[in-house]
């Protein structure tokens, strides 16, 4: 039997690798969400860099937050985060929920990354 560890890398590649095959060049918009915080990254795979980035942890978050685990605060982050994309140039990405299903804060992140200008 799998271990949970397993099944989620399992379940992030197979979410990649139907990513890749619609991307057509788009960056891609990674989150990762920990019980703590929630982390989001804007990533060209063809060239292998970050392009933006952000989470509950940066310093312009971290004071106006009660806490990093909650719909507000992956809301603001992806607001922040669709603000730099755009400072970086990108204004179409792919989603990469990873291995998280699109509910809650994964939900909440999305939409106020499409609020802050990114289409996805």
């Amino acid at each position: 039997m799998a271990s949970r560890k397993e099944a989620l890398a399992r379940r992030a590649n197979r979410v990649r690798r139907h990513l890749k095959s619609v991307a057509n060049g788009r960056p891609r918009l990674s989150v990762h969400r920990s019980s703590k915080n929630i982390y989001v990254q804007v990533i060209d795979d063809v060239a292998g860099k970050t392009l933006a980035a952000a989470s509950t942890l940066d310093k312009d978050l971290r004071g106006s937050l009660k806490t990093g685990a909650d719909t507000a605060a992956a809301a603001a982050v992806g607001k922040l985060v669709a603000e730099r994309a755009s400072k970086a140039g990108v204004k179409e990405v792919v989603f990469d929920r990873g291995a998280f299903i699109y509910h809650g804060r994964i939900k909440a992140l999305a939409d106020a990354a499409r609020e802050g200008g990114l289409t996805f």
